[in-house]
């Protein structure tokens, strides 16, 4: 289940950066932004009303996080001119303050502690915090360095390997190389899905991001009935 949970998390990223893309182009960005905004309030919401992990409502909420926090680090870039470099920044200092004020609240960063209340507020804004810092980082290597998103991506799979064997070698904090590890899922998962889904002439192979979104929503789904029904399984095993 935890091999499961890391790769429906990445898919989920690639989801949001393409879906976010798609939805701007088609729909035009202030409506996307609008509708992208009540969908992420209703699933956090949903989210907020239960009291344990339910996979269909969590991941649910982590797709609309993943879709709005990428268009949060787009409008900073295409409607503001605020430059890649200038929005990772801030974006890390927003997360690290969530880190900081809810390290001296609830007194530690678990996500095993998470369990409604003032916890999971602060999880979901480090949540959404992380995804507009890797949407930021992730175009700023693949578009403003110029390193395209290929070799981007293949950047971020070998540097999301640094915090998993930093773990199991050194015994470095789970709770440090989790959120590691978390935030480097988003350029991940985006670089992909922008290589597959953009034009040749970007560097991609032109499939659209319309179909890569559909895919990876099929994908998704299929990952999170599997996690369902082995949550189910382990609910019974444990009664």
């Amino acid at each position: 289940m935890t091999a499961v949970f890391w790769i429906v998390k990445i898919l989920t990223t690639g989801m949001g950066e393409t879906t976010s893309d798609y939805l701007a182009r088609t729909l035009g960005p202030i409506p996307a932004v609008g509708s992208a905004g009540l969908l992420l309030a209703a699933a956090l919401f949903a989210q907020a009303r239960t009291r344990r992990y339910v996979p269909v409502v969590y991941w649910a909420a982590v797709v609309m996080v993943s879709v709005f926090g990428t268009m949060a680090a787009d409008v900073a870039h295409v409607a503001l001119g605020v430059p890649y470099a200038v929005s990772a920044a801030a974006f890390a200092l927003v997360l690290a303050l969530v880190f900081v004020l809810w390290r001296r609240t609830e007194g530690t960063l678990a996500v095993e502690t998470v369990a409604g209340g003032r916890r999971e507020v602060f999880y979901w804004c480090a949540v959404m915090a992380t995804f507009a810092l890797g949407t930021a980082v992730g175009d700023l290597t693949a578009a403003t360095l110029g390193w395209g998103y290929l070799p981007s991506g293949l950047l971020f799979a070998a540097l999301i390997t640094v915090p998993a064997m930093a773990h199991r070698l050194s015994g470095l904090s789970p709770v440090l190389t989790f959120w590691w590890a978390y935030v480097l899922t988003r350029p991940l998962g985006a670089c992909f899905a922008d290589w597959a889904g953009v034009s040749h002439g970007r560097g991609g192979l032109d499939l659209g991001t319309g179909p890569v979104s559909l895919v990876l929503a099929v994908v998704i789904v299929a990952a999170v009935a599997w996690l369902t029904v082995a949550e189910r399984r382990a609910l019974r095993a444990s009664a």
